[in-house]
């Protein structure tokens, strides 16, 4: 391969550098917006993050304690995101039924509700940790 061939290979469009990063974090800030604006199970996350988040500081018994009930939050909303991109190039790629599709959106929601699972258990035991 030449040098030439190789440097359009490895170049990416955002550039490199602090350039790259500022524009990163907008796409960042495009893909949160698009998230709020067109789905409802993130907006209900973040609302839920948000109740919950105050109370993180009442049944956090250590700095570390409290990472981790943030960071749990924090998850929930990671894995809803990336379900929400995968359901959305699955729905460009095409809208009638395809088993495939039906697939990917299905194993996305399980990574959701596994997500859902870990921070219950979590905050479940600071719970019953701070009753006690």
């Amino acid at each position: 391969m030449k040098d030439n061939e190789q440097e359009a290979i490895t170049e990416k469009p955002n550039g490199s550098g602090l350039g790259r990063i500022i524009k990163a974090m907008g796409c960042s800030f495009k893909g949160f917006s698009a998230a709020f604006k067109y789905e409802s199970a993130f907006r209900q996350e973040l609302l839920m993050c948000g109740v919950l988040f105050p109370f993180s500081f009442v049944l956090a018994t250590s700095i570390s304690h409290w990472a981790l009930l943030v960071t749990m939050l924090l998850l929930v909303l990671t894995i809803e995101l990336l379900n929400s991109a995968i359901e959305a190039i699955t729905d460009r790629v095409g809208t009638d039924y395809h088993v495939l599709s039906g697939r990917a959106k299905d194993t996305a929601s399980a990574a959701v509700f596994l997500g859902i699972t870990m921070m219950c258990v979590v905050w479940g035991a600071a719970l019953i940790e701070y009753l006690s």
